[in-house]
């Protein structure tokens, strides 16, 4: 049996995204397609046909990928939830836009509120992404101070922006700039021994500079945006520790758009806290992979749709 004060909620960010994602959720569980009616008539639009159907190039959209994943965490929460009510976690954390979710999980923000903002968030990172195009690359097999190096050594070469975007887990990073500055970073992580370096499909560069443009804009949604105390402690990306009150939530969101993702060091600051397992609520299994790499003794378990819920529903009872 789950020790609840000693599990970890997480949701996954960009990334996670699938065609068909959360459709078993909404035929097997009511509080799932309630979940996704919200959605649907709080957007305007069907959000739900969009994650169930496609098409993929408008999903992968960042304007929609943002409230799809964030709607998606939130119903497979609920539809855990129904089946076990006492599934109350000690923590939530989430990556980049799965902060949002975790928040929202967490009780510091309404379900509609923060689907709203997530959907702003996607606009304004958009628009900066054709003010300032970027572009991101994953390293691995290279330590988080090596990649710093590398991306402050490209800078100099090049005068461009070039930053460690997101510190995943041991040996798995991801940097984030200029088109520029990131090819001459890629060449130095290759020369430095990186295992691979993969350039990703997207074409802003999130949590670097170049989305400053979007923080007047995004800061003003965040200040409209209604929070409360969250219920239970939410681990920020930011800084890597819990957010108790609604100034730091406030505080942790209008830098996430421009700072790293610090997930490694957010998992292991929940683990000295007390945080033994963690389940990741998505459509993918993530973050649950990178458990292994941050500490194979805290398990990752992924409940990535309607099967993998029920066998863990049917283990607890």
């Amino acid at each position: 049996m789950v020790n609840w004060s000693a599990t970890a909620f997480v949701f996954p960010g960009q990334g996670a995204q699938q065609v068909g994602m959360g459709k078993d959720l909404w035929e097997a569980f009511p509080a799932a397609r309630q979940t996704f009616e919200q959605a649907d008539d709080t957007l305007g639009f069907a959000l739900s046909r969009l994650c169930f159907e496609g098409p993929e190039d408008e999903l992968n959209d960042t304007f929609n990928t943002q409230p799809a994943l964030y709607t998606c965490g939130i119903a497979a929460l609920r539809a855990l939830q129904a089946e076990l009510p006492e599934a109350i976690p000690g923590f939530a954390a989430g990556h980049s836009l799965g902060e949002f979710t975790a928040l929202a999980a967490a009780g510091a923000l309404a379900f509609e509120d923060g689907l709203r903002l997530v959907r702003e968030r996607g606009r304004l990172m958009q628009e900066a992404g054709v003010k300032s195009p970027g572009a991101m690359a994953a390293l691995l097999g290279l330590d988080a101070e090596r990649a710093r190096d590398i991306c402050e050594q490209a800078g100099r070469q090049t005068g461009g922006v070039l930053v460690v975007a997101n510190d995943n887990c041991p040996g798995q990073l991801v940097i984030s700039g200029d088109e520029t500055t990131l090819e001459t970073g890629m060449a130095l992580a290759k020369d430095a021994g990186a295992k691979k370096v993969v350039k990703l499909a997207v074409s802003i560069a999130s949590h670097s500079p170049l989305m400053e443009s979007a923080s007047a804009a995004f800061n003003e949604a965040v200040e409209k945006t209604a929070f409360q105390t969250p219920e239970l402690p939410v681990y920020g990306n930011v800084g890597a520790a819990p957010l108790t009150t609604v100034e730091a939530i406030r505080d942790e969101l209008k830098r996430q758009l421009t700072h790293p993702v610090r997930w490694t060091e957010s998992v292991q600051a929940m683990i000295a806290a007390g945080a033994e397992r963690f389940i990741e609520l998505g459509p993918k299994d993530v973050l649950a992979g990178m458990m292994k790499r941050i500490n194979r003794a805290a398990p990752g378990l992924a409940l990535t749709g309607v099967e993998a819920l029920r066998a863990f529903v049917q283990e607890q009872t």
